[in-house]
């Protein structure tokens, strides 16, 4: 159960950081959370990208059977995640909104 509270936090926190980031470099407030599903089907999946373009029936077919795998554990970590980015989100929106110019 800790372990759970800690993933929760831990990618909370890292992906509320490195979409920070990327906003802050690129000023496209809602990349990261675009990407952010992306990021994860190359996490779970365990496929070449390239893959999807190949034999893309064969491919979501896995990725599908995957997903349906995954631990209600894995799901609300990977949920914490997006939740992170989406925050990160928001809080770059007010941050421009007071008036701060970051980059």
């Amino acid at each position: 159960m800790i372990q759970l509270i800690v993933s929760i936090l831990l990618y909370f926190v890292i992906f509320f950081g490195i979409a920070f980031i990327v906003n802050m470099l690129l000023r496209r407030t809602w990349l990261m959370a675009c990407l952010y599903p992306i990021i994860i089907i190359m996490m779970i999946d365990g496929m070449p990208t390239t893959a999807y373009f190949k034999a893309p029936g064969e491919s979501f077919s896995k990725l599908g059977e995957e997903l349906a795998t995954l631990a209600a554990a894995d799901i609300t970590i990977l949920i914490s995640g997006f939740v992170g980015t989406i925050v990160s989100g928001i809080v770059i929106k007010l941050l421009r909104k007071s008036g701060y110019q970051m980059f």
